[in-house]
């Protein structure tokens, strides 16, 4: 869903950096392959990732949703020379795919893949990270927030992903709707917790830039 009219938004994409050739191949065979392709980041989300990652300069960063890897290179673009990203995802089906374009890219031996439940795998990283993208299961966001707030280096930026919800978040809710009710929560804890200072950006599905204290 875009916020924005889209003259708007096509003026903005227009003038902001072109995708990447490595990027603009994962995105085509994500669409011609794989279930739910609108998951994918997306060029202009992408450049936006990029961007802060190189602005940070992290020495670690964690994703939490790897999908098919085009969030995960797009922030590699930031680490620093002897940085390290971890990357997380349940879905085993994946892996190939995100090897193939790891490997294709030049932070090859900078990324590091895990296949599993993120609760379970978060815990045992023993790393502070400068950088941290949640973009998974919105119901779990408060649990991954409470996971790795005590992870963060002071000054480390969370990212999160899709907290507009295509604007549900603004709709009545529905009972049933547990992600909406959840990313009510992690939209609320964000504001109000002391250990970071948040703003919410109206970009694609909204993404949130929370900075820890």
């Amino acid at each position: 869903m875009h916020f924005l009219p889209q003259k708007i938004d096509d003026y903005v994409v227009e003038h902001s950096q072109k995708e990447p050739q490595l990027l603009q191949e994962l995105s085509r065979e994500t669409w011609q392959k794989v279930l739910n392709p609108r998951m994918l980041s997306g060029a202009f989300q992408g450049r936006v990732l990029s961007m802060i990652s190189k602005l940070i300069d992290p020495k670690n960063i964690l994703e939490i949703g790897t999908y098919t890897g085009y969030s995960a290179l797009c922030l590699a673009e930031g680490l620093k020379e002897d940085g390290v990203l971890y990357t997380i995802d349940k879905n085993e089906e994946l892996e190939e795919l995100q090897v193939k374009y790891f490997e294709k890219s030049e932070y090859s031996n900078q990324i590091k893949q895990f296949i599993g439940n993120a609760i379970d795998i978060i815990p045992t990283i023993d790393e502070k990270f400068d950088l941290v993208f949640i973009d998974a299961d919105k119901s779990n966001y408060p649990n991954y927030f409470n996971l790795i707030i005590n992870k963060m280096n002071k000054g480390g930026i969370i990212l999160s992903d899709n907290v507009l919800w295509s604007g549900k978040v603004v709709e009545e809710l529905n009972p049933k709707d547990i992600d909406t009710k959840m990313l009510l929560e992690y939209n609320s804890l964000l504001a109000t917790d002391e250990r970071v200072e948040t703003v919410l950006l109206p970009i694609r599905d909204g993404l949130t830039i929370s900075r820890v204290k």
